[in-house]
């Protein structure tokens, strides 16, 4: 970490102006909002300032004074008029809702002319996600998706390490992401993350795939740069009467002649949230996991395998830029989400001075959040048709 890009500006120094954020979704019972708040406030970027926190207007009201938001509306349509027509108007949007409503409220918004950070999977479908794509280039405004993943510090060292040829030819990529949580039928209790999950009309078509499987074909993506250009899936539902998958297995092949594998489970047990990823090249491999996130196995071949920390002299520029604590001390999910804020953030002011970003500022945009769908669509097309291979 060096302290010209971590240190805070001379107390005489004009701080940017915050940016004005709303947020549509995350209001009672849901998780993912409060991280988003959080997030969002890390590196004191943005300003809360309005929402349509739930698709019940009571509900989204009473979720507003709860958490002190002065600019409640009772659904994200009214919200992004009157956003609009302010001249202290949101300048950008969080979508956290169910995977069913991020299309809809992302166009209000877009047309509306107002930057999306939007949750994944983007949309329930890739036509949508393409049509978004369309209209975020029309109304020149930002598309961000929250693959908090490629904000961790040793995960943007990885990516380097792969971009700087330093596992020569990448050969093999293996990735999984397991869980536990879904090995009963908890969407009969009513408990509300699993309820909207495993209902394929808030959800869409994907269950497992799209809630988690998306996360892990990104953090491959992002690290190792690979076109992916086939599938072969296997998608199971293991728990009588759950209708959406709750675990995969997909082969993939890349571009470059690489060939990929690719488990998300919901039914793991003994599994919390373990998202790991191995790559290896011609030269040596990596393995990285979300739940030790602050180190990066390096196997150089023919060398003793070594442990690069986040926040020592070890960790290359890509990973020093966006570490925020000194080493020893944990930097994980919030801070990977914050990261991705950060970004975008430095993106957005940009735009607002009319001036190109820096380049070294990196998040998930649109792209990836269609890249998403493609794959996910691709995989529900194998796995019905008995696991043949369908073309990315």
């Amino acid at each position: 970490m060096t302290i010209e890009s971590n240190a805070r500006p001379p107390a005489d120094a004009q701080a940017p102006r915050r940016i004005r954020l709303g947020m549509v979704g995350g209001g009672e019972g849901a998780f993912i909002g409060a991280v988003h708040r959080m997030a969002a406030r890390l590196d004191d970027h943005y300003e809360l300032v309005a929402g349509a926190l739930s698709s019940t207007p009571d509900k989204a009201l009473r979720s507003a004074r709860a958490i002190g938001l002065e600019r409640a509306y009772p659904d994200f349509e009214t919200m992004a008029r009157a956003e609009a027509a302010r001249e202290d108007g949101i300048e950008a949007v969080a979508i956290v809702t169910p995977n069913d409503q991020h299309a809809p409220a992302a166009e209000a918004f877009l047309n509306a002319g107002i930057h999306v950070i939007c949750d994944k999977p983007v949309t329930t479908s890739l036509a949508d996600a393409l049509r978004l794509k369309a209209l975020a280039q029309q109304q020149r405004r930002l598309f961000a998706v929250t693959h908090n993943y490629t904000g961790y510090p040793m995960v943007r060292h990885a990516r380097r390490m792969v971009r700087e040829r330093e596992l020569g030819e990448i050969r093999v990529v293996q990735v999984e992401y397991p869980q536990d949580w879904l090995t009963e039928k908890l969407e009969d209790t009513g408990q509300k993350q699993a309820a909207w999950r495993s209902d394929p009309k808030r959800s869409g078509a994907g269950g497992c795939i799209g809630d988690i499987g998306t996360h892990a074909f990104n953090l491959a993506d992002f690290v190792t740069g690979l076109d992916a250009t086939a599938l072969c899936a296997e998608m199971s539902s293991f728990v009588d009467g759950r209708v959406l998958d709750d675990n995969i297995h997909i082969l993939l092949r890349y571009a470059n002649g690489a060939r990929g594998m690719l488990w998300a489970s919901q039914v793991a047990p003994g599994n919390e949230n373990a998202l790991r990823l191995r790559v290896y090249g011609s030269r040596g491999g990596i393995e990285w996991s979300q739940e030790q996130p602050n180190q990066l196995r390096w196997s150089p071949f023919g060398e003793a395998p070594r442990t690069i920390a986040r926040g020592t002299a070890a960790a290359n520029a890509d990973a020093a830029r966006i570490t925020r604590v000194p080493s020893g001390h944990p930097e994980g999910y919030l801070e990977g989400f914050a990261t991705i804020y950060s970004e975008v953030a430095q993106a957005i002011r940009a735009r607002r001075d009319g001036v190109p970003a820096d380049p070294a500022v990196s998040f998930p945009t649109i792209d990836d959040g269609i890249k998403g769908m493609a794959f996910i669509e691709a995989a529900l097309r194998s796995s019905s048709g008995g696991g043949r291979w369908e073309a990315l």
